[in-house]
């Protein structure tokens, strides 16, 4: 079977896992096993996931895979931050940012190609909107980032590096709501990455009715980039504010509040 047509297994959340496991004649426990060898493990040759069965590693080997964006460029500044800049296909590229700190590891994630919002002290917003970044695009971002840094640094007692994610870097997370709550609960899977909640941070210049939507899905933690202390200079910067003004923000943020961590 050629490549293009192997099924990506960086793509599924748990319950898809679970689910796509069933078509191929699996228990659901054969997910989790899956789970923890790909996003604990960080292993993508399934010929090294001795305990599935040989057959069902066969099975894998023949139909799917674990395919990570392919990396562009990998450097490292002096204070030991790490960008990846990661191609995403038809002349598109996203970064990812590893900040290591005293006691925890930040990494900073893309949702997608290019951005539709506009704001004029943004890069990413003035070469425009491109496209929505898979799950697999999102995880695969973290998936090598944490494998590489282990090569580098010690884990901690939970066995990873990376500490903590923001989705913070190119795009708007809550325009790609549903594949960015898709990698998020691999991300708080105890058999993916078992961050808690507190420790995943989704960013957003203010799309109110998707935080509601985010907080009723995954509510992890919420930034707000505002970049302005009122509307008036806030609708010059950021076109989104004329349709989200700071008053419906903040009152967005209070109902997440009683739902969030």
């Amino acid at each position: 079977m050629p490549e293009t047509n192997r099924v990506n297994l960086l793509n599924f959340s748990g319950p898809a896992l679970e689910a796509y496991c069933l078509t191929l004649g699996q228990k659901k426990f054969r997910a989790v096993q899956l789970m923890r060898w790909i996003h604990r493990r960080m292993t993508s040759d399934f010929a090294e996931m001795t305990d599935l069965a040989k057959a069902f590693r066969a099975v894998l080997e023949t139909h799917c895979e674990v395919k990570a964006p392919a990396v562009l460029w990998d450097k490292v500044s002096e204070d030991g931050t790490r960008k990846w800049l990661f191609d995403v296909g038809e002349g598109n590229a996203v970064e990812t940012v590893f900040i290591p700190e005293d006691g925890r590891g930040t990494l900073c994630v893309s949702s997608q190609a290019g951005c539709a919002m506009g704001c004029l002290f943004c890069s990413t917003g003035r070469q425009g909107f491109n496209r929505n970044l898979t799950v697999g695009e999102i995880l695969g971002q973290l998936w090598v980032a944490e494998r590489e840094l282990r090569k580098t640094y010690p884990v901690d007692e939970s066995g990873r590096v990376i500490s903590n994610v923001v989705l913070m870097g190119m795009g708007e997370p809550l325009q790609n709501l549903d594949n960015v709550t898709d990698a998020i609960s691999v991300m708080l899977d105890p058999n993916g990455y078992a961050l808690s909640r507190r420790r995943v941070t989704v960013s957003t210049c203010g799309l109110t009715m998707q935080i509601d939507k985010l907080a009723q899905k995954t509510p992890v933690a919420l930034a707000i980039s505002l970049h302005a202390p009122n509307d008036a200079l806030r609708d010059q910067i950021m076109p989104v504010n004329k349709k989200h003004g700071i008053a419906e923000i903040l009152a967005a943020c209070k109902g997440y509040l009683k739902v969030a961590p």
